[in-house]
């Protein structure tokens, strides 16, 4: 009976979380198949890679402004105009592709510029839960969100390798289309109360200006930017280790053994996920955000540890167990203690903070395992005598120290930012945001608060 209140509860945002999975999954089954498609014409990685980021990059370089956008506009009609952006994407890809036009030239603009419709409205969407989920049921919406969407990463690449066989790239599309036109139908069924500002009346002032303070929000919030710099750290690694973890164990397992491992990673998610809907995090969300940050870094350790599939397969496991929690209880503090008028600034800089980081993993990973770790334990190598003896030496035991030591550092991260007084006290010292004035129902109505 409980379970049957709670969803009542959240039939909103159910709602319109499911337009978004859906959107995701589609989204997901254009990008794997467009993926291919390049490959299989131009052979080569390298191509491949820089259309991954011209896929991000134009989203990153514009969130600050696409989230000022969100905190003028009603969040529904920014999802709506973002939604209406990529059916457009999505039709025009399936124009060039029946008339003979699809270049790789013109899947690179198409994406670049649908990176920019993502980007409104990806702050939008999130600056929507908190004016319809009940706080008490944040952590729940959270994990239910992450869950949805972990099944669409997953499921999509899959249905569309099997897609792709039998309806081709244009089945592909058509198939993206439909979703996107449930997503919009989601959003125009929902109702999200409309923020408005009690200086209406007063010119407002430019997006530069509007930018600018979604910084200084963050910057004059002791507590939220050493959290903001703590994730910003850590999700170096992570991006470190995406790059590592098929090389190392290409090193010592099959290709089919490997899938078997990183299905791990699949199961990990949606178990970590199913927890945070049921439970909704702990009380203390900083403590739960260090306390499965620590499981987070023993997982790396493990990963590196041996060339051993099922020790590696259960590091994968509880590290992405790990990741919903962690981040679900880091997205409860962000809206919990964010004004609603100003979240859409400041969730768009928190997520370009993350996206900006992720290539210097990307970058060092290589170099670092090519040139120097994998050399060290190498027979004969350097550490081949002393760390050697523990980890074993030869082909992907410097990837695996790497990770090690990647685990170290995030523990030693964790000990600073837990140990720094703003960031353990954060939840305690700064209050939680207020509810602004609302056209047609009340924050106070909607959210609960």
């Amino acid at each position: 009976m409980k379970w049957i209140a709670v969803m009542r509860e959240l039939r909103t945002f159910l709602t319109l979380a499911g337009g978004q999975i859906m959107s995701a999954f589609g989204t997901g089954l254009t990008n794997f198949s467009l993926g291919i498609w390049v490959l299989e014409r131009t052979g080569s990685v390298t191509q491949y890679a820089i259309l991954l980021l011209i896929a991000t990059i134009p989203g990153i370089i514009v969130a600050p402004f696409t989230g000022a956008l969100v905190d003028r506009m009603d969040r529904r009609h920014a999802m709506l105009i973002g939604e209406i952006g990529s059916t457009i994407y999505s039709l025009s890809l399936a124009f060039l592709y029946l008339t003979d036009l699809l270049s790789l030239g013109a899947i690179a603009a198409a994406v670049a510029i649908n990176s920019v419709f993502v980007s409104l409205k990806s702050p939008a969407y999130s600056a929507s839960i908190t004016l319809i989920v009940p706080k008490e049921h944040l952590g729940r919406a959270s994990g239910i969100g992450q869950f949805g969407l972990g099944v669409a990463n997953i499921l999509a690449p899959l249905a569309a390798g099997v897609l792709l066989m039998m309806i081709k790239l244009p089945g592909i599309i058509v198939i993206d289309f439909v979703t996107y036109l449930i997503s919009i139908g989601a959003l125009l069924v929902v109702r999200i109360p409309k923020l408005e500002s009690k200086t209406t009346v007063q010119k407002k002032p430019s997006v530069w200006r509007e930018v600018s303070y979604g910084f200084e929000y963050i910057k004059t919030r002791a507590g939220l930017l050493g959290l903001l710099i703590y994730f910003a750290y850590v999700h170096i690694f992570v991006a470190m280790s995406n790059v590592l973890m098929a090389p190392m164990m290409l090193k010592f397992a099959s290709v089919a053994t490997i899938g078997t491992i990183v299905s791990f990673t699949g199961i990990g998610l949606m178990t970590g996920s199913l927890i945070m809907s049921a439970w909704g995090g702990p009380r203390s969300r900083i403590r739960g955000i260090f306390g499965f940050a620590v499981l987070q870094a023993i997982s790396f350790i493990l990963t590196g540890l041996r060339p051993n599939a099922v020790l590696i397969s259960a590091g994968l496991f509880f590290e992405c167990l790990s990741l919903p929690i962690i981040h679900g209880c880091n997205r409860v503090i962000w809206q919990t203690k964010t004004n609603p008028e100003v979240q859409g600034r400041v969730f768009a800089l928190s997520s370009m903070s993350l996206q900006l980081v992720a290539p210097i993993g990307y970058l060092l990973a290589g170099p670092l395992a090519d040139k120097i770790f994998e050399p060290m334990l190498a027979a004969g190598g350097r550490l081949s005598g002393t760390v050697g003896l523990i980890i074993g030496t030869g082909p992907g035991r410097g990837m695996g120290l790497m990770l090690i030591l990647m685990g170290i550092m995030i523990l030693g991260a964790i000990a600073v930012a837990f140990f720094n007084p703003r960031i353990r006290n954060l939840e305690e010292e700064l209050p939680d945001s207020k509810p602004v004035v609302v056209v047609g129902n009340t924050i106070a109505q909607a959210a609960k608060t």
